[in-house]
């Protein structure tokens, strides 16, 4: 069995999303005191509601911290992949208490629909300000690395979160200090849910696929075998398993029946045209091939361990 793989060249600076993750869990730290300090002084149940909600996003950040700092750890004896998929976990966790704060939202915002709640204007919407300029800068920090990274990107989606609950306490507060529309705030708040729901639960199911080895879905194994056996000297390619490691490494691993009893030189030669073909057309770039010749197996692309 042979096993070759080709790293692809990050030349992005993967210690500062580190830095920034830590800045923004300060940040968040400061507005969840701001707001439940605010909460009590002003008698705000909303503001406090929403320090609350600060409150677990500080937690679902702090998991992301820490899974950003274990996925840089070296591969041991005991730990071959190292610490690779701890940013997906972390982002399979938080997106899982996103649906959890969406479903919560929904909750409060039907109770306060029908008993709602006056704001005290002054301090309150002072206060929401200040969340959405703090939550507002962390989104900002974490947006292009929330585009490439499953875990930035679940706590991209509770920073977004917190600042679209500060915007929703502030209009609400400002339309509930002019025109008395009280019901502004609840309906505000079902539509933030709503797009948490819908955020939330796509990230679930792609760390879940991630997670239970699936094959990513933008990869057919049928496509990829035809293109493999297309090379003169193979003549199929069966027992297929593609899966990924995390959100940087994809992996192949297959029985390649060839048509000559090869040498192992002529065997390298060959693997070196699959690898190849693997990396640039699929972007496959761990491959492990196990070569058989008149080899009596089962010769199915999928064969059940």
């Amino acid at each position: 069995m042979s096993h070759k793989h080709v790293h692809s060249h990050d030349h992005s600076h993967p210690d500062l999303k580190g830095k920034k993750l830590l800045l923004s869990i300060l940040l968040n730290i400061g507005i969840t005191l701001a707001q439940a300090i605010g909460g009590v002084v002003s008698g705000s149940l909303s503001l406090l509601s929403d320090a609350l909600h600060n409150f677990s996003d500080v937690l679902s950040l702090v998991v992301s911290y820490i899974a950003d700092r274990y996925s840089k750890k070296d591969a041991s004896v005991t730990k071959t992949f190292g610490y690779k998929r701890a940013e997906i976990i972390a982002a399979f966790v938080n997106s899982a208490t996103l649906i959890v704060v969406a479903i919560y939202l929904i909750y409060e915002a039907v109770i306060r629909f029908y008993n709602p709640q006056p704001i005290e204007s002054g301090l309150v919407i002072w206060l929401a300000i200040l969340g959405i300029v703090f939550n507002g800068f962390s989104v900002l920090l974490l947006y292009k690395d929330s585009k490439s990274n499953m875990n930035m990107r679940s706590a991209y989606l509770h920073l977004f979160t917190d600042m679209a609950a500060s915007v929703a306490v502030l209009i609400g507060g400002l339309l509930m200090q002019f025109y008395q529309w009280y019901w502004v705030d609840s309906l505000l708040t079902v539509l933030i849910a709503l797009y948490l729901l819908i955020m939330g639960y796509d990230l679930l199911k792609t760390s879940f696929k991630v997670l239970m080895l699936f094959t990513p879905d933008d990869l057919n194994l049928e496509v990829i075998n035809k293109a493999v056996c297309k090379i003169p000297e193979i003549k199929n390619m069966h027992h297929i398993h593609i899966w990924q490691l995390n959100e940087q490494e994809t992996h192949l691993e297959a029985h390649i029946d060839f048509y000559n009893d090869l040498t192992l030189s002529e065997f390298d030669a060959v693997l070196a045209k699959v690898e190849e073909l693997l990396y640039h057309d699929f972007g496959i770039n761990h491959v492990t091939i196990q070569p058989e010749h008149q080899k009596d197996d089962p010769k199915d692309i999928i064969v059940q361990d």
